[in-house]
């Protein structure tokens, strides 16, 4: 029926050994997924440590999304770093930095069902501020494949509050998020 919503109930997992299959299969379906081949290595390398920070977001047995979390000692290579982090603002406790759907995924409100679950993650960790740098779209049309940080309005549904402009298209947002009790 035109202009109806059906409603998907997804599940969050965290990126670990045992959800390692799901994540590759996810890269697989979708041409890597926006990933190289040395950046999924080094993913893979990274998750016996648990030092692989991401929520995956299960539709059934079928990772269909995923948001990729950490600090930014573990995430340094941002878009825009120098302006980022010189604007004398302390740094984060955690970044989010990087969102991906699948194709045949997209428009379902996988993105939100990441969001919520990684900032779940984030306070199971102990919370703390958390910032994100999303794209700024104004009156111009994106594809969703180049939208690796979504957009402003979704953090903003969120509770994430602007914080200044970076780059030509990007702005930085922060939200506290207080650890789980």
């Amino acid at each position: 029926m035109k202009g109806s919503c059906v409603m998907v109930e997804y599940r969050i997992e965290a990126l670990t050994g045992q959800t390692w299959g799901a994540f590759a299969d996810l890269c697989e379906r979708n041409n890597g997924a926006g990933m190289g081949g040395d950046w999924r290595s080094y993913m893979q390398r990274l998750v016996p440590e648990n030092t692989a920070h991401a929520a995956l977001v299960f539709d059934g047995d079928t990772a269909v999304g995923w948001c990729e979390y950490g600090t930014p000692a573990e995430l340094p290579g941002i878009f825009h770093r120098k302006e980022v982090e010189s604007a004398g603002s302390p740094l984060p406790d955690c970044r989010l930095t990087c969102f991906f759907v699948d194709r045949a995924s997209r428009r379902k409100r996988v993105a939100v069902a990441a969001l919520d679950g990684v900032l779940d993650l984030i306070a199971v960790a102990g919370g703390g501020v958390v910032e994100t740098y999303p794209r700024e779209l104004g009156d111009k049309k994106y594809s969703a494949s180049f939208l690796c940080n979504v957009i402003r309005g979704m953090f903003e549904e969120a509770g994430f509050t602007y914080e200044r402009f970076v780059g030509k298209n990007n702005c930085v947002m922060r939200k506290v998020i207080e650890p789980a009790t």
